[in-house]
């Protein structure tokens, strides 16, 4: 560090004073540049890793140790080679010089001093050392997603509730006690991961809530499969994305040893590892996988690692969130809060590269002692995010990041006590007049000790393309263009409401018929809805064109055994062609003709399906010859839809997103809802709980 930045990190509270001597009074005794202080692991916060002590940052990939039972119940793939032994030091990651305090009165002085400007003068975007919001899930209370979440913070809704219903195990709350809680919290959909029952009884319910929302925000950054597979981390490893989570109950733990007092005979395991070590498991990860410990602070903390984690070049993205469950009567207080949150993150240069979108973007973060230096025009705290889901332990700081996205996304404050309303969040201008991005601060102060976090974001505002138009397929390849002679009801031109004329292709999968027929008609409603149809007045979503929910679905999707395709050519046939196969009675093998074996069939309306469970998976063995890229290259370039289709539908992964590559693939991947999942209760000892909701759910704020 240089003169400035020891001052900087002084004046901001990271740096004792002691220690900033040293260093002052060693660059002047020392020539060339000063080693980065080891900051002792008592002022800093504490992130359990998977082996060895507690420790701030890693030299190398971080994975857990994963139980051998659990690694092959991962549904079609087989996870990579673990990495080597973690070297633990307990440097803080580097994050750069601390910016200045926003100031409202001072609009010119909205970007942080001392950090790249979010725009140049050319009024193009700097993206060195940006790091982008690519994919965002999350459940919190009465909110079963973002959507939802939305919805309360706008309304100032009371979301707490007396202690909930059906949840397995002794009441959390006394009588008369109020708290925020998760409906379900119990269940999980074992087979979507390709886990038996019995083992996701012995997993915690808090990991399990993380898997499946921690494969959300995949899916809405459009980063599963291929695009997944296209990460690559140091050494070229494939699948290069690093977990960082927040937890800090072990709730279910104690239930289990309780059951295991009175004769019980199932234990799960023990330690966090496990939340961020499964999943990476799981999912075949060779990124660093990493649990976090810090209180409240927890999962803004793990925002900070997966930052310095990217800015090292560990890994190429990063997963970073935070979970919290009331499963003990021994934690129940008034007041308590519940909630699972996740981003993906990426350097903002590789985001626009690859074409995702961009929620918002991290501008710096920090971890350890001192807080956020002054206030911005938006600022969430741990105080605001407790009004609106309780006081949720680990999860508040992934709950105020995912606030604060939201009101940067859409342009609106929302109230921060019962008493406000949302009000218009016009963008700040500089002394020319000149609109400058919207900024804010998330930021959680521990509230038993000195565990302080803060992460500053900043609206992304896209350049606006030559051409651009919605609907309008500026700049597609011409092999998305389907000919009528291909075979696969490609005749007539439709003039939907989207004013795509020409038929796209539309590819779903899904690892059962069930869940196929689940995720078919959440599209389908989605589609209907004002989402897909003609923009949602409340939350201001843009609406979709076909031509961009066709590309996601092929590109940001992992290819799953049961599988369909149709040629669309409006949303309007698309909704209704999705509905018309639910309807013909896919979970039974009707729809399409294929009878649930791995038959491919003419399909109802158009729309053919392949279930590719029990065996047929390309059968010609296609994706073992070097060649078939080539080939497939070929058959794209050529419009040859109809073989690509079949090919798929046969069994053989076609990674869409490298055909698609180039100047002509289109805009940005669009968000859509992601897979269904078929959760039931699945609890310690076979106990199952009902999945009624909370009594006296809350009213208006």
């Amino acid at each position: 560090m240089d003169e400035r930045e020891i001052l900087t990190r002084f004046k901001a509270g990271t740096l004792e004073r002691d220690r900033a001597v040293r260093l002052l009074a060693g660059l002047k005794a020392v020539p060339g540049p000063v080693p980065e202080p080891v900051l002792p692991t008592a002022t800093g916060p504490v992130a359990s890793g998977t082996t060895g002590p507690a420790t701030l940052g890693t030299t190398g990939p971080v994975a857990a140790k994963v139980p051998d039972a659990v690694m092959p119940e991962a549904h079609g793939r087989v996870p990579l080679p673990v990495p080597g032994p973690v070297r633990p030091r307990t440097r803080m990651p580097a994050q750069g010089p601390v910016p200045a305090p926003l100031s409202p009165a001072d609009p010119s002085a909205a970007l942080p001093q001392g950090l790249p400007q979010a725009r140049r003068t050319d009024g193009a975007m700097d993206v060195e050392d940006r790091f982008a919001v690519v994919g965002i899930a999350g459940r919190y209370p009465l909110a079963p997603d973002l959507r939802a979440y939305w919805q309360n913070l706008r309304e100032g809704r009371d979301t707490s509730s007396g202690a909930p219903l059906g949840r397995p195990g002794a009441s959390p709350l006394s009588a008369g006690q109020r708290g925020h809680f998760l409906d379900g919290a119990a269940d999980f959909d074992a087979d979507f991961f390709g886990l038996t029952d019995r083992r996701a009884r012995l997993i915690d319910p808090q990991e399990r809530l993380f898997l499946e929302t921690v494969w959300e925000a995949l899916e809405d950054a459009g980063c599963t499969g291929t695009r997944l597979d296209a990460l690559t981390g140091p050494g070229g490893a494939s699948r290069g994305l690093g977990v960082f989570v927040g937890v800090s109950a072990a709730d279910y733990s104690l239930v289990a040893a309780e059951a295991w007092a009175r004769g019980g005979r199932e234990m799960p395991d023990s330690g966090h590892w496990s939340v961020a070590g499964r999943l990476s498991g799981l999912l075949g990860l060779s990124g660093p996988a990493q649990a976090v410990d810090t209180a409240e602070s927890s999962a803004l903390v793990a925002v900070h690692l997966a930052v310095g984690a990217l800015r090292r070049g560990e890994c190429a993205a990063a997963v970073a969130g935070g979970v919290e469950l009331l499963l003990h009567p021994s934690r129940g207080r008034q007041g308590v809060g519940e909630g699972v949150g996740a981003v993906v993150l990426k350097p903002l240069a590789r985001a626009l590269s690859d074409g995702d979108h961009v929620h918002a973007v991290v501008r710096s973060t920090s971890a350890g002692t001192g807080s956020w230096a002054g206030p911005s025009g938006l600022r969430e705290t741990r105080g605001t995010t407790a009004r609106r889901v309780g006081d949720a332990g680990a999860v508040t700081g992934i709950a105020a990041l995912t606030a604060a996205v939201l009101q940067l996304r859409y342009g609106v404050l929302a109230p921060a006590r019962g008493e406000d309303t949302a009000t218009p969040w016009p963008r700040p201008r500089d002394a020319r007049g000149h609109e400058l991005p919207r900024t804010a601060v998330a930021e959680v102060t521990g509230a038993t000790g000195p565990f302080d976090a803060y992460a500053v974001l900043e609206e992304f505002v896209p350049a606006r393309r030559p051409g651009d138009g919605s609907g309008t397929g500026t700049g597609r390849n011409e092999a998305d263009r389907v000919d009528g002679a291909d075979g696969i009801d490609g005749a007539g031109e439709g003039s939907g409401s989207d004013g795509v004329g020409r038929g796209e292709l539309i590819l779903l999968s899904a690892p059962t018929p069930g869940h196929l027929a689940a995720t078919a008609t959440r599209l389908a409603d989605w589609l209907a809805s004002d989402n897909g149809r003609s923009g949602d007045t409340t939350t201001g979503d843009e609406r979709v064109a076909l031509v961009d929910v066709a590309r996601a679905l092929r590109v940001g999707r992992e290819a799953r055994a049961c599988r369909i395709a149709l040629i669309a050519h409006d949303l309007h046939q698309l909704v209704d062609s999705l509905r018309e196969f639910v309807r013909s009675g896919v979970e039974t093998g009707g729809a399409g003709g294929a009878s649930g074996t791995h038959g491919v069939g003419a399909g109802v309306g158009g729309v053919r399906y392949a279930d590719l469970r029990n065996g047929g998976t390309d059968p010609l063995g296609l994706g073992d010859v070097p060649e078939t890229g080539d080939y497939l290259g070929a058959l794209w370039r050529a419009g040859r839809v109809e073989q690509l289709t079949r090919l798929w539908l046969s069994g053989l992964d076609i990674d869409w997103a490298a055909l698609e590559s180039g100047p002509d693939a289109g805009k940005d991947l669009v968000p859509l809802p992601p897979s269904a999942f078929l959760r039931r209760s699945l609890w310690l000892g076979g106990q199952d709980g009902t999945r009624e909701g909370t009594e006296e759910k809350g009213a208006s704020g």
